[in-house]
């Protein structure tokens, strides 16, 4: 998965230049002792030829943990969610959705709801690629009321239909990371 990637992709990154630290997570990493700026330019160099970055502002911080609540969310698919997804973002990030929304649009330009669409799509590629589920079972698991619905945020993200989609992937014509 991606998310483990990244967060070997960091912990890599802090042993090249010899920083220890207590904990990587998915946008958070836990420091032993603070960096120096040469260790810090050091880092921003190492993540950003893999994409990624340092986040320094409370702003910044803000979106990330947004991310991980949405990927938290959705990662844990399998279990029953008791509340709306509004209301679980804005517990888990301690902040109030609507500023939340506000934010990701301003920084990101998608809404939140557009966000998590094009997670779950990611997610569901995944699941097409990866597991031998029915289109029926990818939709209960992804919670979604049917599979039309499922089919047809899906083509309006990928262009592709989940079926066209796993038989291109299984003919070998698409790469894994098909975007």
């Amino acid at each position: 998965m991606v998310c483990e990637r990244c967060i070997t992709i960091v912990k890599d990154e802090l042993d090249k230049i010899g920083v220890r630290y207590a904990s990587v997570e998915l946008g958070e990493v836990t420091l032993k002792k603070k960096l120096t700026s040469v260790q810090r330019s050091k880092l921003y160099a190492g993540l950003q030829q893999y994409g990624l970055e340092l986040i320094d502002d409370r702003k910044k911080d803000l979106i990330e943990k947004l991310k991980r609540a949405i990927n938290d969310l959705e990662h844990h698919s399998d279990e029953d969610l008791k509340t709306s997804y509004s209301d679980y973002i804005s517990l888990s990030v301690n902040d109030n959705f609507i500023s939340l929304n506000t934010l990701l649009s301003e920084i990101k330009g998608i809404s939140i709801e557009k966000y998590i669409i094009k997670h779950k799509i990611e997610l569901i590629k995944e699941l097409l690629i990866n597991k031998d589920l029915s289109l029926i079972e990818i939709a209960l698991k992804m919670h979604y009321s049917n599979v039309a619905h499922l089919s047809s945020q899906f083509k309006s993200i990928t262009g592709l239909t989940p079926l066209h989609f796993r038989q291109l992937r299984h003919s070998c014509k698409i790469n894994p990371e098909f975007n």
